[in-house]
């Protein structure tokens, strides 16, 4: 269960790579020393997680997860849950692709919505049902302001997320009535290894900044949060104004 002042003692990672799952991980285990899944594909960095958790005294385990092998997503969960309850899970994965490719070719826009919307939905769903079983829990959904209003410069990324938002949205009022909190959390900019080499947008921030916030929202059992808070503001403004105007907009 999670404490009063809203530490949860298990944690499941599904993109248990990304730089802000990662991020949130160590926030966590700096409060204390909760059960870690790491959920992901099996890669170095995925190894060099887990020693180092393992070293600072986490109990940690890892699986194989595929995003877009939808078919094994039941196993996977399968295997999180196989130790006991989940208190809080963080669904992290996602690619961003390359932006004019991927309205141009099809396996780069097929890539992009299996993962950031297909694969969510489906470990969502999954999700859902064992949290209903336990009766307890936070899901964390890793979204973007990207979604919030779809923009020329990256429209098929940014459909994905405004998908993947509008479900965990959806998801979150589905368990409300079962005691199960689903929290969106809607990044801007940030400084990852995924946006290497692409210029810093406004208001940009970094992975350990969206964990501060993640750490927050589900202590306070918020269902909707920005990183940073400020563009909330922004994005409402951006969502109001004239499709004319919109697309005057620097890229």
């Amino acid at each position: 269960m999670i404490d009063a002042v809203g530490n949860p003692q298990s944690l499941l990672v599904l993109g248990g790579t990304s730089d802000i799952a990662l991020a949130v991980v160590r926030r966590y285990t700096t409060l204390r020393k909760p059960r870690v899944v790491l959920a992901a594909r099996p890669s170095p960095r995925r190894d060099a997680a887990v020693a180092e958790l393992t070293a600072a005294g986490v109990p940690v385990s890892a699986i194989d997860f595929d995003a877009r092998d939808l078919g094994s997503h039941r196993a996977v969960l399968d295997k999180a849950f196989a130790d006991g309850d989940i208190d809080v899970a963080l669904v992290a994965f996602g690619v961003l692709g390359d932006p004019e490719r991927a309205w141009q070719d099809h396996e780069a826009a097929v890539e992009l919505a299996e993962v950031n919307y297909t694969g969510a939905v489906s470990v969502g769903v999954g999700l859902a049902g064992r949290f209903r079983e336990q009766g307890h829990g936070v899901i964390v959904a890793l979204s973007s302001v990207a979604g919030e209003r779809v923009r020329r410069s990256n429209f098929v990324y940014g459909s994905t997320k405004a998908g993947m938002d509008g479900f965990y949205q959806g998801l979150g009022e589905a368990l409300r009535p079962h005691g199960i909190t689903v929290t969106v959390v809607r990044p801007g900019f940030v400084r990852t290894r995924m946006t290497a080499g692409l210029r810093p947008a406004p208001l940009s921030t970094t992975p350990e900044q969206v964990a501060e916030v993640v750490v927050n929202a589900v202590r306070d059992r918020r269902e909707l949060v920005w990183a940073p808070a400020a563009l909330r503001v922004v994005m409402s403004a951006l969502r109001h104004l004239p499709r004319a105007l919109f697309r005057r907009l620097p890229a």
